[in-house]
C-alpha cells in the first residue's frame, strides 16, 4: 500500500492563495496544481512556471495561414482561372499580391486563432469526451484550491492551516 496522498487546500481569497503559494515555495514544498475561478495575476511567477510556448505556436499557425492564402491566390489567379485585370500579367503572382493583402491577413488571423484554441484544448485535455479534472466544482465559482501529491501529510496540513486555508481534504493517490 502506498503512503502517497493527494492533499487539497481550499482558500476563500486570492490574496490568501498567493500568500500560501509563496509560503510553500519558501519551505520547498512542491505544489502539484492550483485551481482558480479566474486568472490570478502573478500566480505563474509564484509557482515558478516557465513561459508558455503558445505564442511560438501562434506564429507557426499564422505562417501556415499565410502560406495557404498564397497558395490559394496563386492557384486561382495564375493556374485555375487567369484573368487580365487592369493590364497586369496573370502569370506573375508578385504583381497581383497587393490586391490580396487583406485576405492573406484574414487567413493569418483565422488560422492562428482557431489553431491556438484547438492546441489549448488538446494540451489541457479539455476536448469533448474528456473526463473533468477539477476535483471540486466550487473552484469554478468563488474558491481557490491548491493540490499536493506528497507522503508528508502532516507538514503540508500544518502549513495549510498557517496560511489560512478554509478546508483540507486528503485522498489516496
Amino acid at each position: 500500500m502506498s503512503t502517497t496522498k493527494i492533499i487539497y487546500g481550499l482558500y476563500a481569497d486570492d490574496a490568501d492563495l498567493m500568500n500560501g503559494v509563496k509560503t510553500f515555495r519558501d519551505k520547498g514544498i512542491k505544489i502539484n496544481e492550483v485551481y482558480t475561478p479566474f486568472p490570478v495575476h502573478g500566480l505563474d511567477e509564484a509557482l515558478g512556471l516557465k513561459k508558455t510556448r503558445i505564442s511560438d505556436a501562434a506564429f507557426i499557425y499564422a505562417c501556415y495561414g499565410v502560406g495557404i492564402g498564397v497558395l490559394i491566390t496563386w492557384y486561382m489567379m495564375n493556374h485555375d482561372w487567369p484573368m487580365n485585370i487592369g493590364g497586369k500579367p496573370a502569370f506573375d503572382w508578385a504583381h497581383n499580391m497587393p490586391a490580396f493583402v487583406v485576405p492573406l491577413f484574414e487567413l493569418m488571423v483565422f488560422s492562428a486563432a482557431h489553431m491556438m484554441v484547438i492546441t489549448f484544448l488538446i494540451r489541457n485535455k479539455m476536448y469533448p469526451g474528456c473526463e473533468p479534472q477539477n476535483p471540486d466544482p466550487r473552484t469554478t465559482d468563488d474558491k481557490f484550491m491548491v493540490e499536493f501529491v506528497t507522503e508528508d501529510v502532516e507538514s503540508v496540513k500544518q502549513v495549510l492551516i498557517e496560511t489560512g486555508v478554509e478546508e483540507i481534504t486528503v485522498k489516496d493517490a
